[in-house]
């Protein structure tokens, strides 16, 4: 793979970065029911997360000489996740949310293929420990589900 299509694989995983956590902020001012308080500070918890990590993939995308988008819908261009336009239920929130956390994993492998093909060991870092993190925040929201609901 080329420079550009690991600028390219980096660019889907700031997209879908962005899509996460737009939905999972949006679901953390919309979740209500009777675990409203353990989901609210879960969403923001992993909100705050994906958020700061946006940062460090788009300085890694300058890094390695290319632009990020300069407004929201330039910068989500090309995500592999689906922005959501109900409000589900707080189960349904969190099996969306652990099924997004666990599809950008799969960005997230190709753009660490792209990087090992570029001889790119920070970004392949990077994009490791991008995948251990939404693993986890996929286990600890499947965690809660409740299964009675």
């Amino acid at each position: 793979m080329s420079k550009s299509d690991l600028q390219n694989a980096l660019k889907v995983v700031l997209a879908d970065t962005f899509v996460l956590y737009f939905k999972t902020h949006a679901f953390h001012w919309n979740v209500t029911g009777p675990r409203f308080t353990q989901l609210h500070n879960l969403f923001e918890e992993q909100y705050t997360e994906i958020w700061q990590a946006s940062d460090e993939i788009a300085e890694r995308i300058r890094t390695i000489g290319d632009f990020t988008g300069n407004n929201p819908q330039e910068i989500m261009k090309g995500a592999t996740l689906e922005h959501v336009s109900q409000t589900p239920d707080a189960n349904e929130m969190v099996k969306m949310l652990a099924n997004d956390n666990r599809e950008i994993v799969k960005s997230l492998q190709k753009a660490a293929s792209a990087a090992v093909d570029n001889d790119d060991a920070a970004t392949e870092d990077l994009m490791v420990e991008r995948m251990r993190i939404h693993e986890k925040a996929a286990w600890m929201l499947e965690s809660t589900i409740d299964k009675a609901a």
